[in-house]
């Protein structure tokens, strides 16, 4: 027993060998499984164990660094920086931070000193990532800050909790006649007339909101009351909630905005007064046209009644001269009798009500041409027409319309041997339209004078050639208007010219109950 136990002592010494060893293997296993730096230093200060991480992070010039002391295997600019202050710190606190910048390698390192039982825990960490964030954040800021600070814009900052003002820039303190350094820190209501501030912040939403504005009156230092316009938006200043808050003196445009008003007011009465005079004097005009045409025609049945009596009882009385001035007569008063019929039309035109209706307009064209034919029954003119024209217009007014096209197109198709009148229906380039077209192969017009064609009393032919009273186009043209519509020309190379008419149809009426001839 003497014998085993002496040998037993004997092996001790190197059990604690291997022991010590396999420790010390797993102790290096373990830093070398961190991502971090990591060195063990003993009470004196000197390196027991790193990992490759932390040699890698030193940039230390030495080897190995195991049993040297740590600000000897650190840079030697770095211990001359830190070491007094991390030595201090460790006495007081027992652990101690500093970042390190390592120029060659642009590198930030940020080492962390910890006292524990045997000695100091070294913690070494890249934070390069970080400090490089944490600048351009700070670049950020402060070019927001010098961008918040120049900006034409007047404009403050107001801490939501306490209601100060955090921030005021250059324009703003200028517009309150202020020390930026001065509105600094006051309280937003000092801004305000007495009570308005507070309730203007109390209707701010209690959240995130953006571009709330207000209209209200705020004061400058010398005590000016002025109309502002604000522009609040909530924003982070600070890592503190806060409200942007963007200033417009809007005195002058209200000033402006108030005389705009009245001189718009003011206009309103005058049109008002200009439209009743309008309407009087065009009632008036009514009047005078309706009465003038009533006092004509009277007078101009007695010319024409005692002209056809002279010519039938004691026509054979007169020579050939005297005929001709008695047929002249008559000539004239049957030219002027059409006349006052035509004014008649285009000024009552206008007080016709609408109705419009789904028309068959193929009857209608057939009854006017008919009645064209019986005033010469001599002539031979071909009607070019499809059985059916439906459309959706007012009837009498289209009837008007039809008649002084096609009397137009007769009167124009005169001197020629074979003379045809076409009417058709066709879409207008917009989906909504339908176009009329009546067309002939009469005398035409000059296309110089096309402007003219639908001017009341432009006549483009002597009426010697060609009688008529020049407003039949006039009536046409005010027919589309009243229809919505539009009228043009065009004339043929050969002779001959095609009149349109645009008429929009109402969706809805053109189904329904069966077109009315």
């Amino acid at each position: 027993m003497k014998s085993l136990r002496g040998s037993r002592r004997a092996l001790l010494p190197g059990a604690r060998t291997g022991q010590a060893r396999a420790n010390a293997e797993a102790l290096q296993a373990g830093l070398d499984l961190s991502s971090d730096g990591i060195v063990l230093l003993d009470n004196a200060g000197r390196v027991v164990a790193f990992n490759s991480c932390a040699q890698a992070l030193m940039h230390s010039a030495l080897g190995n660094l195991r049993g040297v002391d740590f600000w000897d295997a650190v840079q030697e600019e770095i211990a001359d920086e830190y070491r007094g202050a991390t030595e201090q710190a460790l006495l007081e606190t027992g652990s101690h931070s500093f970042v390190v910048w390592h120029a060659f390698e642009n590198q930030w390192v940020d080492y962390c000193l910890r006292q524990h039982d045997n000695g100091l825990l070294v913690t070494l960490r890249d934070v390069s990532a970080v400090h490089q964030a944490s600048r351009s954040l700070r670049n950020s800021e402060s070019c927001n800050q010098t961008l918040f600070a120049a900006h034409p814009q007047a404009m403050w900052l107001l801490d939501t909790g306490s209601r100060h003002l955090l921030a005021v820039n250059n324009a703003a303190a200028a517009l309150y006649g202020l020390a930026p350094e001065a509105l600094r820190g006051a309280f937003v209501e000092s801004l305000f007339p007495e009570g308005e501030g507070a309730s203007l912040l109390d209707s701010l939403p209690p959240s995130d909101f953006q571009q709330e504005m207000r209209l209200c009156t705020q004061k400058r230092a010398d005590g000016e009351l002025m109309l502002v316009e604000l522009a609040c938006s909530s924003v982070q200043w600070d890592l503190r909630p806060a409200v942007l808050v963007s200033v417009t003196d809007v005195g002058a445009r209200h000033l402006a905005d108030a005389h705009l008003s009245r001189l718009n007011e003011e206009l309103e009465i005058r049109i008002e007064q200009c439209t009743g005079e309008l309407q009087r004097g065009r009632g008036e005009f009514d009047a005078f046209t309706s009465a003038m045409l009533h006092d004509l025609k009277a007078p101009l049945h007695v010319i024409d009644g005692f002209a056809t009596t002279l010519a039938e009882r004691h026509g054979t009385a007169l020579d050939a001269q005297g005929q001709h001035y008695l047929a002249r007569i008559q000539a004239s008063s049957l030219q002027l009798a059409r006349l006052i019929d035509d004014l008649r039309t285009l000024t009552y035109l206008p007080r016709m009500v609408m109705a419009p209706d789904r028309v068959d307009l193929a009857p209608v064209c057939l009854r006017i041409v008919a009645e064209l034919r019986k005033r010469e029954p001599a002539r031979h003119l071909v009607l070019e027409m499809e059985p059916s024209l439906p459309l959706v217009c007012d009837k009498d007014q289209l009837s008007i319309a039809l008649a002084c096209l096609l009397d137009n197109a007769w009167k124009f198709t005169s001197r020629k041997e074979q003379s045809w009148i076409r009417v058709g229906l066709m879409p207008g380039e917009n989906s909504a339209d339908i176009v009329l077209s009546v067309s002939d192969n009469g005398a035409g017009f000059d296309t110089a004078y096309t402007d003219k064609l639908f001017t009341a009393f432009e006549r483009l032919h002597s009426s010697v050639d060609f009688p008529g009273t020049g407003l039949g186009l006039a009536i046409v043209k005010r027919v589309a208007q009243l229809h919505g519509g539009e009228v043009w020309a065009v004339a043929a190379d050969k002779g001959g010219a095609s009149f349109f008419m645009s008429l929009p149809q109402e969706s809805g009426s053109v189904s329904g109950s069966p077109p009315a001839a």
